[in-house]
């Protein structure tokens, strides 16, 4: 059998995929990249059957070779699959040392009307976020506590920033998630239907210590999260029901925003399950 052809770094399709890199781009073709076999095998899971989220895959030798079930997967699913020289996917990469698998996806967000719809119990937004670590760490975060949703405000980094999808270690691709929703509409929205809107502020006359106790943390619930280092405006913190803290015990002189979402969203969770038990039990 003859060795797979290899793509050109001249290739269109190549020049094509590198653009991706800016948001410009990624808005026009609603496109993104995902990199490493993590995120990957998540763009391959997402849409089993249906038009595949994984569009195109970059791949080495070496990594076809070592994940040779991965673009076996893509391929099957209908995703295109490039043979790439290293320096190709090094190019394309956003990482220092890239692990051979570069994809290609289609947008996965979710128009914020649909998740309202739905009803949902507990909702991260992430209001005036402007570092794509903090912003990817936070849907990971919220992934894990159960959220049903995350929104990012029209303020906020985008979502398909190849940090915030690397740092969100496939969360990206397993749950709900708007771009480019207003605060405004996002909390009048989420109020109407029901579910209560709490900021998270260092600065915030309720503590989420009181909070869990009042027995308050139970109802649907949205936790809004601000900057990285102003945190929230004053405008942004009235629209909330509450403006919640997380009491410091120690020492430490605040919490950075992901280990701040942590704690609320699982606090959130925690409630919210315990409330969900027969009789309370």
């Amino acid at each position: 059998m003859a060795a797979p052809e290899l793509i050109s770094p001249r290739s269109a399709r190549v020049t094509a995929a590198r653009r991706l890199a800016k948001r410009s781009f990624r808005a026009k073709e609603r496109r993104f990249l995902a990199e490493g076999p993590q995120a990957v095998r998540e763009a391959i899971a997402h849409a089993p059957g249906a038009t595949p989220t994984l569009l195109e895959l970059f791949v080495t030798a070496e990594a076809a070779e070592r994940h040779a079930d991965l673009v076996a997967a893509a391929h099957a699913g209908g995703t295109l699959i490039h043979h790439a020289p290293d320096a190709v996917v090094a190019d394309l990469a956003d990482t220092v040392t890239p692990q051979g698998l570069l994809g290609v996806c289609r947008f996965l967000d979710t128009p914020f009307e649909d998740i309202v719809a739905a009803r949902p119990r507990l909702v991260a937004v992430l209001a005036h976020v402007r570092d794509p670590g903090n912003a990817g760490t936070v849907l990971r975060c919220a992934d894990a506590a159960g959220a049903d949703a995350v929104v990012l405000t029209d303020a906020s980094v985008d979502a398909y920033n190849p940090k915030a999808v690397r740092a969100s270690a496939g969360s990206l691709f397993h749950l709900p998630v708007a771009v480019g929703v207003p605060v405004e509409h996002a909390v009048a929205g989420l109020a109407a239907a029901g579910v209560r809107v709490l900021a998270a502020d260092g600065a915030g006359s309720a503590d989420l210590d009181d909070e869990l106790d009042a027995g308050t943390m139970s109802a649907p619930t949205a936790w809004v999260f601000g900057n990285e280092a102003w945190g929230l405006p004053e405008q942004t913190r009235a629209l909330a029901d509450a403006v919640v803290r997380v009491p410091i015990h120690g020492k430490a002189e605040s919490l950075n925003l992901a280990t701040a979402a942590a704690v609320c969203l699982y606090a959130s969770s925690r409630a919210q399950r315990r409330g969900a038990r027969p009789n309370g039990s």
